[in-house]
């Protein structure tokens, strides 16, 4: 049957078990709107490009599936660009379709003409044109199957407008199914042989990965009383109130887990890459003499050796790697001191640091991680007010964190959208700071129109916190750019149909929590921080007088 290549494309998306799509439309690819139109694939209309991206991403994290996202030619792509570099670092399955010029205008520098190859080749996994219409399936199936192999990432196709509004007759394809690589019994068996001759043993865990390889984790982890660390932001990849459960590698991590890194002599890192993060800038492990035996598994066999060379190395998916690992029969170690003793380190880091000022950030993130509901998505994009909740929140199960590990802000917001729509019967909250909520605020609207209830906290201390905080340890008292002039947040939430309250006292937070639950709409809540309050460690004026006294 002849179809025009917009409906030939979705008919590709909905084989591939694709029901929603984020989308600013544009008149670059107007056949896909006609072909979505009565397809029973949801598009999501977003604010802006960057927005229906991140929502895009954050499907993709959540799920395990590539997240779909449509924008047209020029600006759109641009504007999308902040999104895709989010999933290439994230290592998230994601497709961003493209609109693009007609076929014959190309190289006249024609209205929003961008040579797509060249502009996305550093963001994403595979970048491609389809010039023929009859080769739709083609392209769409390869983008599925590179977008979730190896180390998953994004991939972008971009559609000339005339490519699409043709006809052609073309078989369908099927729905993508990667080779996955698996960890033979045999190599487990030498890993934890490896393991077995370590005095202080370190897991690492990171990357691709689900809610068997969760539970798996924990597991293998209790089986062998082995001390864990997880990647910046994948604290979900283990329930942290396990024993064996020692902290994350944050930003702004534990100093006592940073310290067990330096002391660890064998690192099993399974799924990570151990970047800058992860080693404070290389700092904790030197690749150039690491002080550790590093056992690495990886789905991606260009990883391993990459920055790190391994005393072994295994070419995997965490999930595979771990079923494995648990059929070994757990050792015989001296490592229970070592564990315990990494677990002391990260409960007494969950003891609250008081903040200054009537409204106290750890209160709020202790209050929500002992009163949310077990399977609650948390979300957050990039700022200080995240220090917070990575280092108070005690996450329960796999799926419940979605934040950016490449520092994005903005993310928070159009991550709590796609996550409420994805589950709508799960609560949403999302954790963001008056200058990251402001990055994305405009989709207020598409959660309003959509039917999306993720309930916003907005911390506001009135400037980009972060950047105030390495101003003031640089430049004390020299406040440039960086101070914030900021909106009525609760009326702002009103005005797009919401509901908005503010809070001006912690002990007034569940009460107003309860309420914006209650309306069963997106909701704001503005807290009201105090302007002294930087980071969980330190002051305002104390970054500023550390760095005087210097």
């Amino acid at each position: 049957m002849a179809r025009h290549g917009g409906q030939i494309l979705v008919d590709q998306l909905a084989l591939q078990g694709v029901t929603r799509v984020f989308s600013v439309p544009g008149e670059s690819f107007l056949a896909v709107l006609d072909g979505l139109h009565g397809s029973g694939i949801e598009n999501i209309v977003c604010r802006h490009e960057g927005g229906a991206a991140m929502m895009a991403e954050a499907t993709g994290k959540l799920t395990g599936r590539p997240g779909v996202c449509f924008v047209t030619r020029g600006p759109g792509a641009t504007n999308a660009s902040s999104g895709i570099h989010v999933a290439m670092q994230d290592g998230t399955p994601m497709v961003l379709f493209v609109g693009q010029i007609a076929r014959g205008h190309r190289d006249r520098g024609a209205f929003q003409e961008v040579d797509y190859r060249a502009f996305f080749a550093p963001l994403a996994k595979w970048v491609a044109e389809v010039d023929d219409t009859a080769r739709l399936p083609e392209y769409i199936s390869r983008a599925f199957h590179l977008a979730q192999a190896g180390r998953p990432g994004p991939v972008v196709l971009a559609l000339p407008e005339d490519m699409l509004s043709a006809v052609a007759e073309t078989p369908d394809t099927g729905r993508a199914q990667p080779a996955e690589a698996e960890l033979s019994l045999a190599r487990a068996g030498s890993i934890m042989a490896r393991i077995a001759g370590a005095e202080r043993p370190l897991i690492v865990a990171g990357g691709r990965w689900s809610a068997a390889a969760a539970a798996d984790l924990q597991r293998f982890a209790e089986r062998n009383d082995l001390p864990v660390a997880v990647d910046f932001r994948r604290q979900d990849y283990i329930d942290n109130r396990s024993l064996c459960y020692a902290g994350d590698l944050n930003v702004g991590m534990n100093p006592a887990l940073a310290e067990r890194m330096r002391a660890a002599d064998c690192l099993l890192v399974i799924g990570a890459r151990l970047g800058d993060i992860a080693t404070r800038g290389y700092a904790l492990v030197d690749p150039a003499a690491p002080h550790a035996t590093i056992l690495h598994i990886h789905p991606d066999p260009d990883e391993p050796g990459s920055v790190y060379h391994p005393a072994l190395a295994a070419v995997a998916t965490p999930e595979s790697a771990l079923a494995a690992l648990c059929e070994i029969p757990p050792v015989i170690s001296t490592w229970h001191e070592w564990r315990t003793a990494a677990r002391a380190d990260y409960e007494a880091w969950l003891t609250p640091q008081q903040s200054p000022g009537a409204v106290k950030l750890e209160a709020v993130v202790r209050w929500l991680s002992d009163n949310l509901p077990e399977d609650a998505i948390l979300t957050n994009g990039a700022g200080n007010y995240g220090a917070w909740l990575h280092r108070y929140f005690v996450y329960k199960q796999y799926g419940t964190q979605l934040a950016p590990t490449s520092g994005s802000m903005g993310y928070g917001f159009p991550a709590a959208i796609a996550a409420s729509l994805a589950q709508p019967d799960r609560v949403v909250v999302c954790l963001a700071g008056d200058g990251d909520f402001q990055m994305t605020l405009n989709e207020l609207s598409t959660a309003s129109q959509h039917g999306a209830k993720p309930i916003v906290i907005v911390a506001n201390n009135g400037r980009y916190g972060t950047i105030r905080m390495h101003q003031e340890k640089r430049y004390p008292g020299r406040v440039s750019g960086t101070d914030l002039a900021n909106p009525d947040f609760v009326a702002l939430a009103r005005a797009y149909g919401g509901h908005g309250e503010r809070v001006e006292d912690s002990a007034d937070f569940p009460a107003a929590f309860a309420r914006a639950q209650a309306a069963q709409t997106v909701a704001v809540i503005e807290l009201r921080l105090d302007s002294e309050a930087l980071s969980p460690a330190m002051t305002l004026s104390e970054a500023r007088n550390s760095q005087a006294m210097t």
